[in-house]
Formats: C-alpha cells, structure tokens, sequence
C-alpha cells in the first residue's frame, strides 16, 4: 500500500498541470497512467499544439516568447483577443449552451495559465501556417489563434514530463485506476491495476484527468449512436471513460452534452487509434473551406465555407460520419491546390489526380453522374466577387442546397484532385459536473471531498461544437486549477488528522 497527499488519474496535458500545481501547492504527488511509459501523454501526445488564450496585444504575446526579436515583431499585425472575443466566440459556436460559470473560468483564466505553463518550461512559438497572411509586407494574424506549442503535442508533453520529473513527482506507468475509495462519502484513495497487481494507494485527494470515452466502442455507440462504432479514435487508445465512471460509481453527476463530440474530417486511411509512432494530427484534412466535398452518391452535403475552419471543423466529422459509407470527398482544382494545409502534401496522405473532372469521377467509388452533375451545379451557382481565403470574402453561391457562403471558387481547372476523408472522433462533450474550482459535484450539486476533475472528462463547456485551441487550454487552465484545490484539500485534511 501506498500514500500520497493527491493522486492524479491520467498523463496528458490536464494531467501534468494538476500534478505540476499540487506540488507546488506543498502536496506530495502521484500520477497514474493506464498505458506504457512509451505510450504515455494521452491526446494531448496527438495535438498539433494551437492553444487558444485571451491577450490583449503583442507584447503579451512576447511575455511567453522571449525569443521573438524587434525585428520579428515589427513585421507581425497582431489583433486583440479579449476575454470578451474568447467568450462569445465560445458561446456562439455553442449555440449558448456552455455553462456561463465554466466558460468565463475558462476564458479568464487562460492567459496566466499560459504564463505559469510556460514557466514551467513550455515553450511557445507562432502558429504562421495556419493562422496568418502576408499582406504589404505585413504578417496578418486572425481567428483568436495565433499561438501554438513548440513540436506540437510531443514538445508540450515532453517539457511538463520534465518539469515534473524536476519537482519530484511520482509516475506509474502501466498502472490503471480501477474504483475510487471512499469514507463517509470522502475520497480516500484509489485501487490501482498494475499489470498483475491490485494494489491500494490511500490519498487526501483524487484527481481525475483520464480523458473521456472515446476509445469505449460501446460507450461511444451508446451514447452517440450505434454510427460511431465506425469512427477513428484519433488519439490514446487508453480513454475509454474509466474515470467517468468510477466518479459515477462514487455519486458524481454526470453533466453536458452526452450524445455530442469533437470529431473532425480526416484521412480515409487514418489508423483505427492514434500512432504513436505518428503523432502531430497529420491525418486531419483541414482546407476544406477552400474546395467542396461530395459523399459517394454524389451530393455535397454542408456548406463547407460558412466559417473559418476553426469554428466548424469540430462539427464537419460528424457529418461526414452521417454519410453513405461514412466517407466524403474533398475536391479541389489547381486553382486552389498550392493554398491547401501542410497536411495534404504528407506522404501519409491519401489523394486521387486526374487531369478533367471526369477522368477523376473515373477513379472514385461514386455515383459518378451525379458527382459531375453537382459540381456543374455548382460551378454554376458560384457568384461574382473577390476570392481572399484570409477574411470571410462572402464570395458565395446563389440557388442550390445547400449554399456555399464564403470562398466559393469554380473547380474548373485542371489537374482536379480528390482526398477522401472519414470521420476521426477526438473526444465526448459529456463527462463530469465540476464547479470552477475542479471539485466533482454530486447529484445534489455538492462537491464530493477529496474529488477534482480537468481536461475532457469534465462535462459543460462544449456543446455541438468547439473553437479551435480551447480544449487544450481547457485541460490546462482546470488541471492547474484542480491541481491547486486539491493539494490544499489534502493539506488541510492531514493537518485535521494531526489535531
């Protein structure tokens, strides 16, 4: 048997930022990951690293990159990105369903968690690929995300890995967390399945930051539908709601939206769960805003230029699942083909060329009158205007269903490329009811004591959709926040038991 002052379920970003914040909250700490060491860092190993803050301007941007120089700086327009602007960019592709109190958490707190992270020894650089256009000299950033981790979600992973390695924090790796222990309805510790061992690690508190349940086909077909059992897991395979439902089993409510997700369009022929040997999210297929996709009957099927694709690409996956086959097609001309994301030239990717539209109808398994017949359609539905991929041109088209509102381009040049794209599910939008200060509530909406929760198993700030970057921010800002509640829980406890 072991004892610990907080016990942390999980190894990704939430993860690490309770364990890093408890101890230096004065608590002894130990982080149990259900994978490997090899496998260790949950989705957050998979992120490409965007991570969406509130900022007011530049200089706030320089804070957490010392490196950038004067001269760097005096090429960059840098927008604000108030609390406000997070806010209501939150809100509104939740339709306002985001728990207020949970959301402006979130929102307020996610510059200073951007600078305790990276004291902490992450590091940050500018996200110039996909959020920026050069424009008279100028580098223009837009879309509230101009920041991301340096390599991705490895260099985040592996900087917190340090830094906890540093402050002394115990690992256990292979270790799975199987029921929490409880007293008078306290928590009191944790039985832990490593490998042939059951073991009992008693503790003053828990926090639970294991992910969600995506990797649990039947979880995810009961609470999505049975249509989900087809999807991708695009990170661990290790989320499969195991700290759900121990948190059930010890009276926690359940909170959010249970049947919703993050899921996005990717490669037709992305791995069934996340590679370790290939993490980065090279398997996303993002420019669809530049092209339009068709299913295999032939029909196009959302308007894929209705916003920037950090405020619909969260939702898109779904509807390419909805699909016949569960696959889709993005389509593009060489109009548009240099404009695409790095992803698209991956040798990962999967791709079709021809050099007329038919000779690519040729090539796919579609119903291929009526694929020419809908781009026809809408080549000629396509209005007049100016094409600028960096602003919501409202170059459109007019008369078919359904519409294409911004960056509507004809596909009419040769050659014609084709990627064919499935569905990927990232994680669950329902989890755990916690308050602002990570405490797990019960159904009577109290906290459960000794019980904290960060990062995706926590329920309540996204619903139908997502702004991209948040929920990596999320888990960081909740982790820290959780992490700190916890350590002077346990503190205080062990100061009660003393007495």
């Amino acid at each position: 048997m072991a004892k610990y002052d907080v016990v942390v379920v999980g190894a990704g970003n939430a993860a690490l930022c309770a364990a890093i914040s408890a101890k230096e909250n004065g608590a002894s700490v130990l982080i149990l990951e259900k994978g490997p060491e090899h496998k260790r860092g949950g989705n957050s190993y998979f992120t490409d690293g965007a991570i969406r803050f509130a900022y007011n301007d530049l200089s706030d941007i320089r804070r957490i990159m010392p490196s950038l120089t004067d001269e760097e700086a005096g090429k960059i327009v840098m927008p604000e990105y108030s609390n406000s602007d997070y806010y209501n960019d939150l809100m509104r592709v939740t339709e306002g369903q985001s728990h207020p109190e949970l959301a402006n958490q979130l929102v307020s707190k996610s510059y200073e968690t951007i600078v305790w992270m990276n004291e902490q020894g992450v590091e940050f650089e500018l996200n110039y690929d996909n959020q920026s256009f050069k424009k008279d000299d100028k580098i223009h950033f837009w879309g509230g995300l101009p920041v991301k981790t340096k390599e991705k979600g490895i260099g985040l992973m592996k900087a917190l890995f340090q830094r906890a390695k540093e402050a002394g924090i115990d690992i256990w790796y292979e270790a799975q967390a199987t029921k929490l222990l409880t007293e008078d309805s306290r928590i009191t510790g944790a039985v832990v399945q490593q490998k042939e061992k059951e073991l009992i690690v008693e503790a003053n508190s828990v926090v639970l930051a294991c992910g969600s349940f995506e990797a649990n086909k039947e979880m995810r077909s009961r609470n999505l539908g049975p249509e989900w059992e087809a999807a991708a897991v695009r990170g661990t395979e290790f989320n499969t709601g195991d700290g759900i439902n121990m948190a059930i089993e010890a009276g926690a409510e359940t909170f959010g939206e249970w049947s919703g997700c993050h899921s996005i369009g990717t490669d037709y022929n992305v791995p069934k769960v996340g590679d370790f040997t290939k993490p980065g999210d090279i398997f996303k297929k993002h420019s669809y805003p530049l092209g339009i996709m068709l299913n295999k009957e032939g029909y196009r099927f959302v308007d894929e230029g209705a916003d920037f694709r950090n405020y619909t690409y969260a939702k898109y996956g779904r509807e390419i699942l909805k699909q016949p086959g569960h696959v889709a097609y993005q389509i593009f001309d060489s109009q548009v083909r240099p404009l695409l994301r790095k992803e698209y030239n991956l040798e990962e990717a999967t791709v079709y060329q021809a050099d007329t539209l038919q000779e690519l109808a040729e090539q796919l398994p579609v119903e291929k009158e009526q694929f020419l017949k809908t781009i026809q359609e809408y080549n000629d539905a396509v209005q007049d205007g100016d094409y600028n991929p960096s602003v919501k041109d409202g170059k459109s088209t007019s008369g078919i269903t359904p519409e294409k509102t911004n960056w509507a381009l004809r596909a009419e040049k040769g050659p014609f490329y084709a990627f064919p794209v499935t569905c990927g599910i990232t994680f669950a939008f329902g989890g755990l009811h916690v308050n602002t200060d990570g405490e797990v509530l019960n159904k009577e909406q109290t906290p459960i004591p000794g019980l904290f929760a960060a990062g995706e198993v926590v329920g309540g700030i996204f619903y139908k959709n997502y702004p991209g970057g948040s929920g990596l921010m999320s888990g960081a800002v909740y982790g820290k926040v959780a992490g700190t509640q916890a350590a002077s829980f346990a503190v205080n406890q062990s100061k009660a038991s003393i007495k």
